[in-house]
């Protein structure tokens, strides 16, 4: 994968629903897992997308999605947080080329 982006969440009961809830918000990205016992890489190419709508599909409807934060050890790419989603993207070309220079991005 060129570009990969995504959660890195601790091993845990709900593990497997953050998953299914991140493969159906994005249906057109091939979602990687690599499981490493005592946590899990998500990823996906250049940019995921996860939704509160779907988490509560799967982990009912009281779900709130600050409640990833506990989940998530950390992460690939850059993230921005709603109220209502979490999106992981790929950092820019110029940003990568200008990080740690000094330069604003």
């Amino acid at each position: 994968m060129k570009n990969p982006v995504g959660p890195i969440l601790r091993m845990g009961d709900e593990v497997e629903q953050v998953i299914a809830a991140i493969e159906d918000d994005n249906p057109a990205t091939e979602i990687e897992v690599i499981d490493r016992g005592s946590y899990v890489r998500v990823q996906g190419e250049d940019r995921v997308v996860l939704t509160q709508d779907t988490l509560r599909e799967y982990l009912g409807h009281d779900f709130e999605i600050r409640s990833l934060g506990a989940m998530m050890s950390s992460f690939a790419g850059r993230v921005i947080t709603t109220s209502d989603s979490i999106v992981w993207e790929r950092i820019s070309a110029r940003r990568e080329a200008t990080a740690g220079e000094g330069v604003p991005a």
